[in-house]
């Protein structure tokens, strides 16, 4: 019974939390184009969702899914946290080098170049708080970070609003909430400190040292697979927006921006199906009950179907009321021209439930332990999604960038489901050979 009271804890939670937080990307987004302006809101789209994304997942190093697994404790908290430092600083680093280069050469103005870090800090303290997130999931209070997030999002969202209704300054803005964001990353962390890390590593070995010690180096190593994979799942996520900033117009861009928004939605939506079941199902995969783990793995697969359906008729009956909401609040010069787009909408969105159903599995295979083999089907997809955006951007523009995401998004999440099987075959021959072997 206490262990349901905390499972519906942690979904209500983590639901809370990462609807608000996909929710704010959102609004964040809408408020800059409204206050700021077409050429401001386009600086800001471009450093909070495709640069400074690009800054979190350095930071971030594909490290949540491998330490929120660790129901073993192979590793401490003290081993997470010297990682991140190096991980969070090297993204630090990658965006003021960045940066600099962009202003030395002359392709950004001093105003764009700072807007632009404060939004890669901003996103780096994101993978600094995941950190704690992490650790709270592991220890079995994930509705802590949670709250965490939720009241963290909250806050900055309204700084960053408050701040640019009243100023209409987008550099202001974005500073006060980073201001914020970090405020509240660092009262968790003493929190958490108090109540959750002392307690969960009290009888931990001495993890004394520099952040390049040798455990250190060993959860890099074991880690830097699913970091790269996650970088290059990051590319093929935005294949279709890179094929399109290469070869279409800025309009383009914008336009295919605000189609592409609700499929973060559905992602974070199907992220609050699967997170809450994760340390379970590593637990349930380590004492060997492959039955149970295959039956919750069915059981999750059927829920994101249902989800994906849901969201594909939705957007087939309503898409053209939200596109026509988007143009409202973007104001008269899009008049017309999102409409124009509902079947693009709609591939769009089916290519983000085929997306969702991938990342099931890619965290399954996590626990699977099969970083390499998860590494290796990104990659070919990445080469596969480049190839195709390219030429269907080419030959038929937005519309074929539009059709081309679907299509490559599909093709991942056969590889990844067929890597599951195949693993799962492994798996039952093992155990086959050990039986008999036993007689």
């Amino acid at each position: 019974m206490e262990q349901d009271a905390t499972l519906k804890k942690d979904y209500f939670w983590n639901t809370l939390g990462s609807a608000v937080y996909a929710l704010s990307a959102v609004v964040l987004a809408f408020l800059a184009m409204h206050f700021a302006g077409p050429e401001e809101g386009g600086i800001f789209g471009f450093g909070f969702s495709t640069f400074g994304q690009q800054m979190f997942i350095i930071a971030y190093f594909g490290i949540r899914p491998f330490h929120i697994t660790d129901v073993k404790r192979e590793y401490a908290y003290e081993d997470y946290r010297r990682l991140r430092i190096l991980t969070a600083a090297a993204a630090v680093a990658a965006a003021a080098s960045y940066l600099l280069l962009m202003r030395l050469t002359g392709h950004y103005q001093a105003h764009k170049a700072l807007v632009i870090f404060m939004l890669a800090l901003y996103k780096v303290a994101d993978g600094v708080a995941d950190l704690y997130e992490s650790e709270c999931q592991r220890s079995g209070k994930l509705w802590l970070g949670g709250q965490e997030l939720t009241v963290r999002t909250l806050l900055a969202a309204g700084a960053f609003a408050a701040v640019l209704i009243l100023t209409g300054g987008l550099l202001a803005a974005v500073s006060a909430a980073v201001a914020v964001h970090a405020g509240v990353i660092l009262f968790f962390r003493g929190y958490l400190r108090r109540h959750v890390l002392l307690q969960e590593d009290a009888q931990a070995p001495d993890r004394s040292g520099t952040p390049l010690s040798p455990r250190v180096k060993m959860l890099f190593a074991s880690t830097v697979l699913l970091f790269l994979s996650v970088f290059v799942d990051f590319y093929i996520f935005s294949a279709s927006k890179y094929a399109i900033d290469l070869h279409l117009t800025d309009t383009d861009s914008g336009v295919f921006n605000v189609l592409f928004m609700p499929t973060s939605v559905i992602y974070l939506v199907a992220n609050f199906i699967i997170r809450p079941y994760m340390t379970r199902l590593a637990d349930i995969y380590e004492n060997g009950e492959m039955p149970r783990f295959r039956k919750i793995v069915r059981i999750l697969s059927i829920d994101i179907l249902i989800l994906a359906g849901l969201a594909v008729i939705g957007t087939l009956v309503v898409g053209r009321y939200v596109l026509m909401l988007f143009e409202l609040l973007l104001g008269t010069q899009y008049h017309g021209v999102l409409i124009a787009h509902h079947w693009d909408f709609v591939l769009i969105i089916a290519g983000g439930c085929f997306y969702a159903l991938t990342n099931l599995y890619y965290y399954v295979l996590v626990i699977m332990r099969q970083q390499k083999m998860i590494f290796f089907n990104y990659l070919l997809m990445a080469v596969v999604a480049f190839v195709l955006t390219k030429r269907a951007v080419l030959g038929y523009g937005l519309e074929g960038a539009s059709a081309a995401y679907p299509l490559y998004m599909l093709l991942t999440m056969f590889v990844f489901i067929s890597t599951y099987h195949k693993e799962l075959r492994k798996e039952r021959e093992k155990k086959d050979e050990r039986e008999h072997a036993g007689f």
